[in-house]
């Protein structure tokens, strides 16, 4: 939504190709859990360290949160429900650090959204085989086929319309609060807007995560056990 900021453009094949902020704040955060994620499961030992120890706490965190919400036999979903859980959280904070959120972008929202979607298919299909899978669409009543059948292509619209929603009205707020203070004080624009910035970056952000993987997780499991 909204004019591309373009941090940089590639010609490749006679086709320009623009990276925008959104792209390049994408790959600082997937480079940065990539070398997390090395530095923490190097040299893993019986006896945990305190980084193999934060490692382990965040696996179990994920593992508990699936089985309890899913039930046991989709622990298979952690490696990527916890990717989902850390990258999406990672996109929302950004604000904390004078960046906008990449998922205030509608393109970026879509794009988890659809990910999600496809993980979801794909994964029913594999618990339950094709055949099955697309007979899930005629339940309980085969005339519901057509329902059932949008019920599965809306979800990925109101995923993202979701999360985009949310985010981008909690940053417009806060660009709306600090226009406000330009004509009081610097002081106050530095002070004033810290519990805002509590609630509509880390609170905020943190329940538009949740709300996404939670709906996924949920999808998922409905579509396998339909």
């Amino acid at each position: 939504m909204g004019e591309a900021k373009y941090l940089f453009k590639l010609s490749l094949f006679g086709q320009q190709y623009g990276f925008s902020e959104n792209i390049v704040i994408q790959w600082v955060i997937i480079i940065l859990f990539g070398v997390l994620s090395i530095l923490f499961t190097r040299g893993l030992k019986r006896v945990p360290g305190k980084k193999q120890a934060v490692a382990e706490m965040i696996v179990e965190y994920t593992n508990s949160f699936v089985k309890s919400n899913i039930g046991e036999k989709y622990t298979e979903l952690v490696p990527y429900v916890g990717s989902l859980i850390l990258f999406l959280l990672a996109m929302n904070l950004t604000g904390l650090v004078g960046i906008e959120p990449p998922t205030m972008d509608y393109s970026v929202a879509l794009g988890m959204a659809l990910t999600s979607f496809f993980i979801i298919q794909v994964y029913a299909i594999k618990k339950v085989g094709i055949g099955h899978y697309f007979l899930g669409y005629g339940k309980p009543v085969a005339f519901l086929a057509p329902m059932n059948i949008l019920e599965r292509i809306l979800l990925p619209v109101s995923l993202s319309l979701r999360l985009f929603g949310n985010m981008t009205a909690a940053a417009t707020i806060m660009t709306i609060i600090y226009k406000g203070l330009e004509g009081i004080t610097w002081f106050a624009q530095l002070v004033i807007p810290i519990p805002l910035h509590v609630y509509f970056d880390i609170f905020d952000g943190a329940v538009q995560m949740i709300v996404f993987t939670m709906l996924t997780m949920i999808n998922l499991k409905v579509i396998v056990e339909h």
